[in-house]
């Protein structure tokens, strides 16, 4: 990896030894809103971190590719599958996105809030991620539409536009595009009215 990777691996390391738990982690809630309705598959989880991404849709019949930049996450991700009976179906991949990406191809990709102070560039991987997709599959994109109380940053003009990757449109739609309120818990229990930017991508052939 090259330096800057090492630096945020060893960050994203350090983070999840600290703040991991025995509990079982929850899902996105967009990510169970959007995929409760699909017909289970192949799914890919970028930037999977704690794991409620792939357990969640795992126990519904997908099998995922966990991908994310720590080794430390898919260790933990690991045990909690086979503990689950779920092994065989999360497969963890290590992965810096901004240098590689995980092959294969996938009925579902999602990428939830992909946001990090390493340089990555968002639109390369998306494009990634939607070339990724067999035809008829979805890539879901959410993003931070606000700045909560807790979030690291707290400059509103750090949150991303809602906008999709440079993609052609003969391949792929834009199914919605909405800024969606919801009430979130963030540390200590503390609650804020946040706004999810969530994007539906679907691959038409």
């Amino acid at each position: 990896m090259t330096t800057s990777a090492t630096e945020a691996a060893r960050f994203w390391d350090g983070h999840h030894a600290a703040h991991l738990t025995d509990g079982e982690p929850r899902p996105n809630v967009r990510l169970a809103e959007v995929a409760a309705r699909l017909i289970p598959g192949r799914a890919l989880a970028l930037g999977s971190g704690p794991g409620g991404d792939a357990l969640w849709p795992a126990r519904r019949g997908w099998h995922v590719t966990a991908a994310d930049i720590s080794a430390v996450a898919l260790a933990h991700l690991a045990r909690r599958a086979r503990a689950l009976g779920l092994g065989g179906r999360i497969t963890g991949a290590r992965h810096d996105l901004s240098a590689t990406f995980p092959a294969g191809s996938f009925d579902l990709v999602s990428a939830h809030y992909l946001h990090t102070s390493f340089p990555l560039p968002r639109d390369a991987v998306l494009r990634q991620a939607a070339q990724a997709l067999s035809p008829g599959g979805r890539l879901l994109v959410v993003e931070h539409g606000s700045v909560a109380p807790w979030s690291w940053h707290q400059d509103p003009a750090a949150v991303p536009a809602l906008a999709a990757p440079p993609l052609d449109p003969a391949r792929w739609t834009v199914e919605r595009a909405d800024a969606l309120p919801r009430r979130a818990t963030g540390p200590g229990g503390r609650t804020a009215e946040v706004v999810d930017h969530l994007l539906l991508i679907r691959r038409t052939r």
